[in-house]
């Protein structure tokens, strides 16, 4: 059972255990925030691919697009992306993170969740082209949506807290390495959200 959790929502750091956790509920103003889900639905190239699950392949079930400021590509669960060449909308929220963190970006992956039927299982973000403890940033436009946590070693550590409209989340240290997180699939009727998770790919 995973608890549900109100987290600090103006930035402030979560305390957790070997990871870093902040949260900034309002990061894009209302009119911002939809404005560029809007542009971002109709402009990003959304693709949908296959993936093995199991020994059998399936489509994913969520559309994603990865654009970049290079060419690098990016490989997860056996997936390997080639990226567009960022654009103006995405170049803009790269902008705005960058100028309340130290963190740099070269790379955004971007997953659209047409309904509640759409989702995105347990994972950590711990490519090894992602350095050894990368900085994600994740943007949430759209339909809110509830984010899952759990420890690897500490079972008793698994919480869920929702992800506004317009809103950043920020992940550190070495969160990735002990840490997962998930999308999960609801049974409520909702709309489409789109999740921008900007990373620096070496």
């Amino acid at each position: 059972m995973l608890q549900i959790i109100d987290i600090p929502s103006s930035g402030e750091a979560l305390s957790l255990p070997n990871g870093q956790l902040r949260y900034f509920k309002h990061f894009f103003s209302l009119e911002e925030a939809d404005s560029l889900f809007e542009s971002l639905l109709r402009e990003i190239k959304w693709q949908q691919d296959p993936i093995k699950v199991f020994g059998k392949t399936y489509l994913q079930p969520r559309l994603t697009a990865l654009y970049a400021t290079n060419d690098n590509s990016y490989t997860y669960s056996g997936i390997t992306m080639k990226p567009h060449l960022m654009i103006p909308q995405l170049k803009k929220i790269q902008a705005a993170i960058e100028a309340i963190t130290e963190a740099r970006f070269t790379t955004v992956l971007l997953n659209l969740y047409r309904d509640g039927k759409d989702s995105n299982g347990w994972h950590a973000d711990d490519e090894k082209e992602l350095g050894k403890n990368p900085v994600i940033a994740s943007v949430s436009l759209g339909s809110t949506r509830y984010f899952h946590l759990k420890h690897l070693k500490q079972k008793e550590q698994r919480f869920k807290f929702l992800l506004d409209h317009g809103s950043l989340l920020m992940m550190g240290g070495p969160m990735q390495h002990f840490w997962q997180h998930q999308i999960a699939k609801t049974k409520q009727q909702i709309g489409p959200r789109i999740n921008l998770t900007f990373r620096k790919i070496v």
